[in-house]
């Protein structure tokens, strides 16, 4: 019988540590400098597509929702053709919040508060009372963000996709969001996103900065001292991990004998979602796509987190639990089991990132050794590093 570590992602890692020098953890600025924040902010978050939500959220023309990072708030909404845009939620008259409201309808159209400027749902400005004749209502839409949809998630570039706003800086040209997400749209097409809907959210408030919640992600040497339910469905060093890119890292684990999915008792209460090969019906994927999306594909279900900066030491995390309608339709379908495992799990992650977020304030702390065994810890970090020298 073949030893359990001498399983191929187990020397693959432990090789990859064997030929790479030592690696350590970021200094402490990068996780408890205020000022190194904003500039990491307008690099990681300003500068790439970032998961905003889910197009289901949008079911009817009017229906919105809204999202802030920093100081912009956009407002994300289906028109009466049934395309999506991510709105910037700054009326063009005198800068107003047009939307204060997570989420709701709007009937048609979108008006300010203020003097009631009014736009379509497409951002076009309709009506802009007591102007001057002569007045183009024209050159005043709302300003877009980029917005894009990939198997129900939908994306958005926080920079106006209007011509080019004179106060703004200028910026290389961006890759389209199929150029970001690289392989991973033919990856995992077999779990057909899009046709699920959403089970439970849960929002967290976490006293941590947004790399830790990231790096926690993407390790289990943690599992058996915090996770010991996580741990009895898989063995904490069966990642089998891809090569990380400059857009994502993550990898599959497969499950303890007897397990089927992720839930209290590894019981699978749920169909498998269809169009699963053998293999996938087998493990959970786990992937980081950075910079704020985490996708968790199980068996029966998907799990996702979007990570919102608050702060250089606060994220809010929006958590959600998806599964296919047709199992949502039957009288006996019930998700406690997968929201009470994940959501102790949750937990405990928090509570951790939040002891290490401590722990780095302190002006003691000094970088430390990864082991060769985190080696998506520290590919994510060299991509942290090199966006803070584009930034020097």
């Amino acid at each position: 019988m073949i030893d359990f570590l001498e399983r191929e992602p187990f020397r693959r890692a432990r090789d990859l540590g064997r030929t790479n020098p030592m690696h350590t953890t970021l200094p402490r600025r990068f996780y408890a400098d205020p000022d190194f924040y904003r500039s990491e902010l307008e690099r990681f978050y300003f500068n790439r597509w970032i998961c905003a939500g889910r197009a289901d959220q949008l079911p009817n023309s009017g229906d919105y929702f809204t999202r802030s990072l920093a100081d912009e708030s956009i407002i994300v909404t289906r028109d009466s053709a049934g395309a999506i845009h991510a709105l910037f939620n700054v009326c063009r008259h005198r800068g107003t919040r047009l939307c204060e409201q997570a989420e709701g309808r709007f009937v048609e159209r979108i008006q300010c508060p203020y003097h009631a400027w009014t736009y379509d749902l497409s951002g076009r400005l309709l009506a802009a009372p007591h102007m001057a004749a002569g007045f183009n209502k024209e050159d005043y839409p709302l300003h877009r963000a980029g917005c894009d949809v990939w198997d129900g998630h939908v994306f958005v570039l926080l920079r106006p996709a209007n011509p080019a706003h004179p106060a703004l800086p200028a910026h290389p040209a961006l890759p389209a969001l199929r150029d970001q997400l690289g392989d991973l749209p033919e990856r995992f097409a077999a779990y057909r996103m899009a046709d699920l809907r959403l089970g439970r959210r849960i929002v967290y408030e976490v006293k941590a900065n947004w790399k830790l919640i990231v790096l926690n992600y993407n390790e289990c040497l943690h599992c058996p001292t915090l996770h010991p339910a996580l741990n009895k469905l898989h063995h904490y060093l069966g990642a089998d991990n891809v090569t990380p890119t400059a857009c994502y890292c993550g990898g599959a684990m497969g499950f303890r004998d007897g397990v089927e999915t992720m839930s209290m008792d590894g019981k699978r209460r749920r169909e498998y979602l269809p169009g699963l090969s053998e293999s996938q019906r087998q493990q959970v994927a786990y992937y980081s796509i950075y910079p704020n999306f985490l996708l968790s594909l199980h068996p029966d279900y998907i799990m996702t987190h979007t990570l919102w900066p608050r702060a250089h030491d606060r994220t809010q995390i929006v958590c959600e639990w998806h599964f296919h309608p047709d199992q949502m339709a039957k009288p006996d379908f019930h998700i406690d089991d997968a929201i009470e495992f994940w959501d102790l799990t949750n937990r405990q992650d928090w509570w951790i990132a939040e002891q290490s977020q401590a722990g780095i304030n302190s002006r003691v702390y000094q970088p430390g050794p990864y082991s060769e065994r985190e080696e998506l810890l520290w590919s994510f970090d060299e991509i942290v590093r090199r966006e803070a020298e584009r930034l020097a």
